[in-house]
C-alpha cells in the first residue's frame, strides 16, 4: 500500500472523498486518512445541517457518479429571493429576485441534507478499487525529490507523488508545509438549524440582510427549510443558551410569517465566522483544497462550492500532468492549479467580506443605496441574468467535471 499510492489526501470530509473519486475515476490510485471514522463522519438521523449546492457543483458530484444516489433527497431551488430586513419589518420594497424560468441552466442550485451527501461520497469512495480509506491521525509529514511521506500516530508509514491537504481551517497538512495564513474574525457567529413549517415554500430560498448579518432561509424536502442567521458573536451565545421555545421567538420576528407556524427540526449549531486564506495553495508536493486553502462569510453560500470548484480543477491539472508524464507533485504542476484557483478565490473572499460590511449594518444612507442597487439590477433583465449564472457556479473558466464532462 505505502508504494502504491499517487496521492495521499488528508481529511475525509466533503472535498476529501470528492477529490479521491475524481482522480481514482480516472486511474490514479488514493489513500484518503481522516482522524474520525466514517461510521462517526455519515451516521445518524436528520439533525438539520444542510448544503445550498451550485449547479456547477451538482454536475461535478454527477460526473463523479454520485448524482443519482443523492437526486431524490435534494430540492431544487428554483427561486431566490434577497432583501433587505430588520426584526418586525417585514423585507424591504426593494427586492433581487433570481427565478429559474429565465434561465436555461435548470433550477438556480439545490438543497441537500450532510448526513446524504458525505454518506453517498464515502460510500461511492469505499467501493472504489483505487482508493483506500484509513482511521488515523497524522503525526509527521516530509516531502524529498522522490516523494512525500506521512507518519500516522500509530507509526504507520505511507507514501505517495503529493499530500492534498482537505482537513479543513486549520489545516495540519498546511502548517506542517510551513503554509502560513492571512485573515480576520468578523464578531459574528452563524446560529444553524432547520425549521419544519406549515405551509410550503415551493423551492424559494429567502436571503435577508439583517443589521447583525445576512438570515438565509432555504429550502429543504418535506416542508423544511435550512436557516443559516447571522448575529453578533455576544448576542449569538446568548440565544443559543436559549431553550427551544425561546430560541423559536426570537427567530420568529426575523424569520415572518409567511410559511406559517414555525418549529424547529432537529439539532442548532453554531459556528464563528471569519475570512482565512492560505498565503499559497500549494508548495513542493502539497495541494490545500477546499477550507485548508480558503474560508469565506457564508453571506454568498459558496463554501463548498467553491471547495467542489478546487477539486475539479486539482484533479484536471494531476490527471492531464500523469497523462503526460510529469510527476504530479512537482511544485512547476502544483502551481498550475495555484494559478488557476487562487485569483478566483480571492477575488470572491473580497466580494464576501465587502458585501458583509456593506448590508450588516444599519446606517440609513447605506441601506438606502444598496435598496436601490438591487432593484436597479433587478429591473435590469441582462444584469439580473449574469448575477443569476455566476450564483450557479456556470459562468468563468470551469474545471471539466463542474461542466459534467468525465477527465
Amino acid at each position: 500500500m505505502t508504494d502504491s499510492n499517487d496521492i495521499l489526501i488528508v481529511g475525509g470530509g466533503l472535498n476529501g472523498p470528492a477529490l479521491a473519486l475524481a482522480v481514482a475515476n480516472a486511474g490514479l490510485n488514493v489513500t484518503i486518512i481522516d482522524r474520525i471514522s466514517t461510521s462517526t463522519l455519515a451516521g445518524g438521523g436528520f439533525d438539520g445541517r444542510g448544503y445550498a449546492l451550485s449547479v456547477s457543483s451538482q454536475r461535478l458530484l454527477q460526473a463523479l457518479g454520485v448524482w443519482d444516489v443523492v437526486r431524490d433527497k435534494a430540492q431544487p431551488i428554483l427561486d431566490v429571493k434577497v432583501t433587505d430586513g430588520k426584526a418586525g419589518d417585514g423585507p424591504a420594497p426593494f427586492m433581487l429576485e433570481f427565478d429559474h424560468a429565465e434561465t436555461d441552466d435548470g433550477p438556480v442550485g439545490f438543497m441537500i441534507e450532510d448526513r446524504f451527501l458525505r454518506r453517498a461520497l464515502l460510500d461511492a469512495a469505499a467501493e472504489h478499487p483505487r482508493i483506500t480509506q484509513i482511521n488515523g491521525t497524522v503525526a509527521a509529514q516530509s516531502v524529498d525529490p522522490l516523494g512525500a511521506h506521512l507518519t500516522l500516530d500509530d507509526g504507520a508509514t505511507l507514501s505517495g507523488a503529493l499530500i492534498a491537504g482537505c482537513d479543513g481551517r486549520t489545516s495540519g497538512t498546511a502548517k506542517r508545509a510551513g503554509i502560513a495564513r492571512t485573515g480576520w474574525g468578523y464578531d459574528q457567529t452563524a446560529l444553524v438549524c432547520a425549521i419544519a413549517h406549515a405551509l410550503p415554500h415551493e423551492g424559494c430560498a429567502h436571503q435577508y440582510f439583517m443589521p447583525a448579518g445576512p438570515l438565509a432561509i432555504l429550502p429543504l424536502p418535506d416542508n423544511k427549510s435550512s436557516i443559516v442567521w447571522t448575529e453578533k458573536t455576544s448576542v449569538a451565545a446568548d440565544i443559543h443558551a436559549l431553550s427551544d421555545a425561546d430560541y423559536l421567538d426570537v427567530l420568529r420576528p426575523r424569520f415572518g410569517d409567511f410559511l406559517g407556524e414555525i418549529s424547529l427540526a432537529g439539532k442548532r449549531f453554531t459556528y464563528p465566522l471569519s475570512l482565512t486564506l492560505a498565503n499559497v495553495f500549494a508548495a513542493d508536493r502539497v495541494a490545500l483544497v477546499g477550507d485548508a486553502a480558503h474560508g469565506m462569510h457564508p453571506i454568498a453560500g459558496q463554501g463548498l462550492n467553491a471547495g467542489f470548484k478546487d477539486v475539479g480543477a486539482l484533479a484536471e491539472t494531476l490527471v492531464d500532468a500523469h497523462r503526460r508524464g510529469e510527476d504530479i507533485g512537482r511544485i512547476n504542476v502544483l502551481m498550475r492549479y495555484q494559478q488557476w484557483r487562487r485569483f478566483d478565490v480571492t477575488t470572491q473572499a473580497a466580494m464576501t467580506d465587502g458585501f458583509n460590511r456593506l448590508f450588516s449594518n444599519d446606517n440609513p444612507l447605506l441601506r438606502l443605496g444598496r435598496d436601490i442597487g438591487m432593484g436597479v439590477v433587478n429591473a435590469l433583465p441582462s444584469l439580473r441574468r449574469a448575477a443569476m449564472r455566476e450564483a450557479a457556479g456556470v459562468s468563468g473558466d470551469l474545471p471539466k467535471l463542474m461542466q459534467g464532462k468525465p477527465l
